[in-house]
Formats: C-alpha cells, sequence, structure tokens
C-alpha cells in the first residue's frame, strides 16, 4: 500500500497527513518507496546538458526524488528521443497554487530539452471518487486546461489523445489482488476504480500515440509529479517489461503544505487551506495573514532575542517554492531565523511575491479561449511527429 510508517505520516494519491509540524519526512519517503535521491550531480548534470541554469525547484530540493532519470539523460546526451508526461485530476473548477508546481516544471523541461509533452486529464478519476456527474467532471477538466494552457506550454509539442488499446494491454498484466495490494481498494470499492491505475499508466508508453511517434514502443518516457502519484508508476514500471515498453523516468516534487501548516497538503476543496488562482489579491493578502501558520515566537521580545522557525514557518517554506532569487530567498532566511524580520514582515513578502504570480497567471488565462482549448485537446500530430 502507499501509506507510510507506522502513524507518523501517511501518503497516498489520495490523503496526506503528517505527524510532525516540519511536514513529510521526504527521506523516509524516499526509503519507503524505494526512490532514489536527487544529488547536485544529476542537477548540474542537467544544466550541463541543456546549457541551461538548474530550475529553482531543483536547486532547493523541491524536486527531490527520482527513477532512472539517469537513464533520460544518457539517451538525451546520445541523440535518442524521449517525451514528457504529466496530469491533473480536475476535482474543483480552480486550481490552487499547490497545482502549479508540476506544470511549472514540465514546463522548464519541455523549454529547455525541447520534447513533446503529454498531459492527462483524468476527469474519470474524478467521477470514480468524489461525488460528481460525469457532466460535472469533465466541465472542470476543461476549466482546468484554461489554467494548464495558460502556462504557455506549446501546442505543437503538446498533446492529450486516445490510448485505449495501450490501457488494455496494461489491465490484463495486473491483477485485481496486485491492484488492492499497492492501493489498498476493497470489495467494496467499484471496479471503476480497479480498472482507473491502468488509465494512468497508459500514457507512459509511446506506442498510446502513434500520431506523434508512428507506433514506435520504445520511446522513452519522464514523468513530473508530486511524490504521492508514485504507487501508480510503481505499478507501471512492473508492468512494462512484461509489454516489451521501456519504464518510465520519474521525478518527484514535495507537497506545497497548507496554509494552517504541513501536516497537510494545500487542499483544492478546502478553502481556508488554499490560495486558489482565482482568488483577488485582497484573499491572498487576507488568508496569508489569517492562516498561514507562523514559525515566529509568541512575543516581539521573545522573537527579536531566539528568532523564528523557517523548518515549520509556512510562508517562508512558499518563499522557496515561488521567489526565484536565491540572494533575496538566503536572507530571508538569515534575517528570519536570526529575530531581525519579525513574523509580519515574513508574510507582508510572500503576499508580494504570491499576489504578483497569481496576477500573472490570471492575466494568461484571460487570453485562452474555448477554441484554444479544443485544439489542444484534439488528437494530432506534432512537430516530433515521425
Amino acid at each position: 500500500m502507499a501509506t507510510t510508517d507506522q502513524d507518523d505520516q501517511l501518503v497516498t494519491p489520495w490523503e496526506v497527513t503528517a505527524a510532525s509540524q516540519k511536514g513529510v519526512d521526504y527521506d523516509k519517503l524516499i526509503k519507503k518507496f524505494g526512490s532514489t535521491k536527487i544529488e547536485d550531480s544529476l542537477i548540474e548534470r542537467i544544466a550541463r546538458l541543456t546549457g541551461k541554469p538548474a530550475h529553482h525547484l531543483m536547486r532547493r530540493g523541491i524536486i527531490f526524488s527520482h527513477r532512472d532519470v539517469g537513464l533520460i539523460l544518457d539517451a538525451y546526451e546520445k541523440g535518442k528521443p524521449f517525451f514528457l508526461y504529466t496530469g491533473r485530476g480536475p476535482s474543483s473548477e480552480a486550481m490552487h497554487l499547490g497545482h502549479l508546481i508540476p506544470f511549472v516544471f514540465t514546463k522548464y523541461l519541455q523549454d529547455v530539452f525541447d520534447v513533446p509533452l503529454v498531459i492527462q486529464m483524468t476527469d474519470d478519476e474524478k467521477f470514480l471518487w468524489k461525488d460528481m456527474s460525469v457532466e460535472e467532471a469533465r466541465r472542470l477538466a476543461s476549466e482546468n486546461a484554461k489554467d494548464i494552457i495558460a502556462f504557455g506550454f506549446d501546442k505543437e509539442k503538446t498533446s492529450s489523445p486516445d490510448f485505449y488499446k495501450t490501457i488494455l494491454r496494461v489491465e490484463k498484466c495486473v491483477t485485481v489482488n496486485q491492484v488492492k495490494g499497492i492501493f489498498g481498494f476493497n470489495d467494496s470499492d467499484c471496479i471503476g476504480k480497479i480498472s482507473f491505475p491502468a488509465i494512468q499508466a497508459a500514457p507512459s508508453f509511446s506506442c498510446s500515440f502513434p500520431q506523434i511517434f508512428g507506433g514506435k514502443k520504445d520511446i522513452a518516457c519522464l514523468i513530473p509529479c508530486a511524490i504521492d502519484q508514485d504507487p501508480y508508476f510503481r505499478m507501471t514500471r512492473d508492468v512494462a517489461p512484461r509489454l516489451g515498453y521501456p519504464k518510465p523516468a520519474l521525478l518527484h516534487s514535495t507537497f506545497l503544505p497548507a496554509l494552517q501548516g504541513a501536516m497537510t497538503k494545500m487542499s483544492a476543496s478546502e478553502a481556508s487551506t488554499s490560495i486558489y488562482l482565482t482568488d483577488s489579491a485582497d484573499d491572498i493578502r487576507d488568508k496569508i495573514n489569517k492562516y498561514a501558520y507562523s514559525g515566529g515566537q509568541s512575543t516581539v521580545e521573545e522573537h527579536r532575542r531566539v528568532g523564528g522557525n523557517v523548518d515549520v514557518d509556512v510562508s517562508y517554506q512558499y518563499l522557496t517554492f515561488f521567489l526565484e532569487d536565491d540572494e533575496k530567498l538566503a536572507k530571508i532566511e538569515k534575517d528570519y531565523s536570526s529575530g531581525a524580520m519579525l513574523t509580519g514582515d515574513l508574510k507582508k513578502e510572500l503576499i508580494s511575491v504570491v499576489q504578483q504570480v497569481v496576477a500573472e497567471h490570471q492575466q494568461r488565462r484571460q487570453q485562452v479561449t474555448e477554441q484554444m482549448v479544443q485544439e489542444f485537446m484534439t488528437p494530432r500530430k506534432l512537430k516530433y511527429s515521425s
């Protein structure tokens, strides 16, 4: 199962909780899941091969774990192709800041490696797990697609086509007992849940996209995702050799914590835990001031003497995700930890950064039309077509 570590933390594709105010222990999670910690040498190699600086999410350890990325880089170094795959399960009309992370990083990967990208919108998953109609799940997928397009993905490099034959091949290789063991399903779960992992697995294989790869089965896949999605791809990597396909490689990100603290991740269904991409500047200011968990002390005098704890302070944690200036972030960490900067000042810094991030996203999203959504979601050849 995807649960971890005796009672102190839980990480599944549907739930994330931790007993510590510092949040999930990612080193422990790496050991439990059997992935590999990203070392400086891998980050330096990516920068060297692409000729572009490594993304700040990698430099700061937010993209912290991987599976077989070295093999992807080996192939790239030899001039062999690979493609990217990521996705979004549309559970609400408005995406939140936490949903930005995989798409921001995926956009970087698409830009520096110049490779095709497949984005799967799993409205079927949300229909199976949530209390919503098929029509509503589809509508939310369309609305979320507008946010995703607003990240600036290249239409000639990005697709979302049909892959039903591959789904069938994966389904035939995975038993009900295996799915129960991996995901914790039981006899009262609907059969849709049992079969859904094959749907999430299918885009990992190039044969799912003949209009892009001309039926080739050996094109490698790199999947940027949050670590809670890893159980799906552990299953996928187990199935791949049996089908004669390459195992997908993965890059795992940490979670953007809820405003109330890192014991849970930000949730799209709980407004007070989240900053939505539809929030106004005033909404952002009010939420951060009211809800953002502080690592500061109980009085100004005590804070000046002892300093704040950046390991648990949500405002500082958010800045590690969204403030790209390394020198400024280091100064904030030093000043807050020493007590020279107060919690109110730290929140003010975060408010300014997040307001800008969300405002810029809203401006880009306003330019996305229904026609653009249809064009992105229509199966078609890409610039890389064989």
